[in-house]
């Protein structure tokens, strides 16, 4: 039932703010598959949390359900394992989370109009993995994120490479191909 709440409570907020193309991502497989009809649903209890969520469908243009798994939905795990650790005082009210709905990705919202210098932007990660030196400005924090961040690359001559998780390194037409004894060759 808690499922179809949390369901119902998104739609409604999507709903509120003129949102007519939906995904939803859920990781009940139940609920999920019920509301795609591919799955019946028996339950009495569940009969009217559908049909709630199937007069809220009407509201929509476009929506699509999709089952992900919990184990691959890492900030539903989190916040489940947060809600677990706090104890609500029942006499206090609790607050709710604020939402915002942006025009265009967050990520647009970090860039600046101009680019303070001609450099690419893996110019510092690139720096570190071949030079292993920190911007002459980055405090300890950049450091540490620089330092994560080169991780996940790789330097064969002058081109950079991202990893990925099967060890095969990829950048434009190029391919490097990692060994785990620590051979490499690109083609």
């Amino acid at each position: 039932m808690a499922e179809y709440e949390a369901c119902i409570m998104g739609l409604q907020a999507a709903i509120e703010r003129g949102i007519k193309t939906l995904e939803v991502y859920g990781d009940s497989a139940l609920v999920i598959y019920q509301l795609r009809g591919e799955w019946e649903t028996r339950d009495p209890k569940l009969i009217n949390y559908r049909m709630v969520v199937l007069g809220l469908l009407r509201e929509f243009d476009d929506i699509t359900f999709n089952y992900l798994p919990r184990d691959e939905n890492q900030m539903a795990d989190a916040l489940a394992t947060l809600a677990s650790m706090i104890k609500a005082n029942k006499e206090e009210e609790m607050r709710p989370i604020q939402m915002s709905v942006y025009e265009f990705p967050a990520s647009c919202c970090n860039l600046e109009e101009e680019e303070k210098d001609d450099n690419p932007w893996y110019q510092d990660i690139l720096r570190y993995v071949r030079d292993r030196k920190y911007p002459a400005q980055a405090s300890e924090n950049d450091k540490r994120t620089l330092r994560r961040l080169a991780c996940d690359y790789v330097l064969d001559g002058d081109v950079l490479y991202k990893t990925r998780k099967d060890q095969n390194f990829y950048w434009g037409n190029s391919v490097l191909v990692s060994f785990r004894d620590g051979s490499s060759f690109t083609y």
